[in-house]
């Protein structure tokens, strides 16, 4: 059965490019982004990596820590490693599961049949320090991921378990959010001194309340 929003993320152990871990202790306290790849020496796959690795800094910025997964096994991910850092001008050191024995793949329902029965289809799961899924993505193995809509999407997530707040269609970090429904009109100004807009009743918003 497939996770959905709001599920324990399953734990597990796993070999990794960077030795052995077990998902819990990876994550700590942090925020945790799963994302899986067809096969290893695949050229989406080889740009994902490598976008993923650039984007080093902004990731941990946000407390997020990140793992990939492949259904090919370590040897082949080491090897992949020196491919992906010299064509994407990248340095991958976050971990990459070997995951041949597709453990991973089947308790996070990564290998939809219809597509393939063998490999893992894009998945990507974002997962809070609660352990829950907060966020679920499938691409199609033709369709490489865009990264900084993952990265957006962490941002919308971390501000809205803070603040009573929802974010807009293409809302980018440092823009206007929606106050919820839950906060009274008469309420707002004590919730958010920053000022707000009426524009229906239902809909109110204000200044990013963390900025």
């Amino acid at each position: 059965m497939s996770l959905r929003l709001g599920d324990i993320a399953p734990n597990f152990q796993a070999k990794t490019t960077l030795g052995e871990i077990d998902f819990y202790e990876y994550l700590g306290d942090s925020w945790g982004v799963l994302f899986s790849h067809p096969a290893d020496y695949t050229p989406v796959c080889t740009t994902e990596l490598g976008k993923t690795a650039q984007l080093k800094d902004e990731f941990a910025k946000r407390n997020v820590k990140v793992l990939a997964l492949s259904v090919d096994p370590l040897d082949k991910h080491k090897g992949w490693i020196n491919d992906i850092n010299e064509t994407q001008n990248a340095d991958v050191n976050f971990p990459i599961i070997a995951d041949d024995d597709r453990k991973v793949s089947d308790l996070y329902d990564m290998i939809h049949p219809n597509a393939s029965e063998t490999f893992t289809v894009r998945s990507l799961f974002i997962i809070g320090p609660d352990k829950k899924v907060k966020l679920t993505i499938t691409y199609p193995a033709s369709t490489g991921r865009n990264f900084h809509e993952v990265l957006r999407v962490i941002d919308s997530l971390q501000l809205t378990a803070n603040y009573s707040v929802a974010t807009p269609a293409n809302w980018v970090d440092g823009e206007d959010v929606i106050v919820t429904a839950a906060v009274k009109t008469e309420d707002i100004p004590a919730r958010f001194p920053k000022g707000h807009k009426i524009i229906k009743p239902y809909l109110r918003t204000t200044p990013q309340p963390n900025k």
